[in-house]
């Protein structure tokens, strides 16, 4: 029979800001698809839905194309929590059966967080366009359940980045085959081509060398690797990417449309973002629509070899990684000059213009503009719009309603009682 699934978001997201401020968690890129594109890779509901943040919402429907936020819903429901990574195992096949099934209501937990909740009779109350507290799913018999992966900080996707990522299968298809329309120049070097996929329109230019000894490369359509550019799997790059010339690439993710250069390991690039320079990133988080000018440099380990901390806005405090190494995480639409350098577990709120000699701060708040020396001020909203709109025309995109929504709930969140 029927039944849909409805995404959400629950009260843990809170602690992944900067990240989820202009996005709902599940938009969050592990591997080369997101949160919610592998659960629905897996879990094949017959209808999908989902829930959203009032403030992210319309990005919710322009990402994904589908109902966010229904009134009721009448034929089966489960609920499955955005934070999760949907993986094939036991938990998983026994919360699809219970749907499939139509079994009688219940909500899966592990722990003190909701992984999944199932109401044959559908929903017949209205979902708030807020985060859902543990009370407000909590109706009916509750099974306990073990071993799903929560996003519930941070350096959590850095941690499946080291763990998982290798083997990923929602990132790793067509290893071995190469598309019609690639391209490779006289003097590429390809190293391991049954762990290799070049899709339809990929370019690999004279010089570069993609070697898969020690994990898959994927080249998404129409990606470019240009000259001299060494890439040591595991490696994914998406639809329309480039890595830049001379760029040294090594277990990253390289996200649809994002330009790459410099030294980068163990990190996400989600999309449209820009690091076209020499520069280095390692164990790092970069949002969508930033630009990191030529030289921007972020430490990922401490001098004393110490756990990292990392600031949680949430919180409003500092707490231990457990991790040695740990790089910077930076929102959507932030901007660094030439020449800037991050210490070792930085965080970067959204919309921020970093410039100036020496290490920033620790923990910079979205709409900062400012340097080290001369310390960091609001960042004008109608400013930090209109360098969005000149951002994201030279990519034949358009600032829609939708996201001015987001980044002024996120400046008004931060900024409003100072301006």
């Amino acid at each position: 029979m029927s039944w849909s699934i409805c995404v959400f978001e629950d009260e843990g997201v809170a602690h992944l800001a900067p990240l989820i401020h202009t996005r709902p968690v599940y938009d969050l890129r592990l591997g080369l698809p997101t949160l919610l594109e592998r659960t629905l890779r897996l879990l094949q509901a017959p209808a999908v839905c989902l829930h959203a943040r009032a403030s992210v919402a319309p990005v919710a429907a322009r990402l994904y194309h589908f109902p966010v936020n229904p009134n009721n819903i009448e034929k089966g429901l489960l609920l499955w929590n955005g934070r999760v990574v949907a993986e094939s195992n036991e938990v998983l096949e026994r919360i699809r059966r219970a749907a499939a099934d139509r079994e009688p209501s219940r909500v899966f937990v592990q722990g003190d967080a909701v992984v999944a909740a199932w109401f044959p009779e559908g929903l017949k109350r209205a979902l708030p366009a807020a985060l859902l507290s543990r009370q407000w799913l909590d109706d009916g018999p509750e099974e306990r359940v073990e071993g799903v992966r929560f996003i519930g900080r941070l350096w959590h996707l850095i941690d499946w980045m080291e763990r998982e990522f290798a083997g990923d299968q929602a990132t790793w298809t067509a290893l071995g085959q190469t598309e019609v329309g690639v391209t490779i120049q006289p003097g590429a070097v390809l190293v391991e081509r049954s762990q290799i996929a070049l899709k339809r329109g990929a370019v690999v230019r004279a010089g570069a060398i993609l070697n898969a000894t020690d994990g898959p490369i994927y080249v998404g359509p129409g990606a470019i690797v240009s000259e001299g550019a060494v890439v040591v799997g595991p490696v994914a790059i998406g639809e329309g990417a480039e890595v830049r010339v001379g760029a040294h690439l090594r277990n990253c993710v390289v996200g649809p449309y994002v330009k790459l250069g410099g030294e980068v390991h163990t990190s996400i690039v989600h999309s449209y973002s820009n690091k076209a320079h020499d520069g280095f990133l390692g164990h790092a988080y970069i949002g969508r629509w930033c630009n990191l000018g030529a030289g921007t440099t972020a430490s990922n380990l401490r001098n004393d070899y110490g756990p990292v901390t990392l600031y949680n806005e949430a919180l409003g405090m500092f707490e231990s990684s457990g991790r040695q190494f740990l790089g910077v995480f930076i929102g959507d639409h932030t901007k660094t000059s030439i020449g800037t350098t991050f210490n070792t577990g930085t965080v970067v709120g959204v919309s921020c213009n970093l410039y100036g000699p020496g290490f920033h701060a620790r923990y910079v708040p979205s709409f900062s503009w400012g340097s080290p020396s001369e310390g960091y001020v609001p960042f004008r909203l109608e400013k930090a719009l209109r360098v969005a709109e000149a951002v994201m025309a030279r990519r034949q995109h358009r600032l829609d309603e939708a996201e001015r929504l987001a980044l002024t709930a996120v400046f008004e969140a931060i900024h409003a009682d100072k301006t």
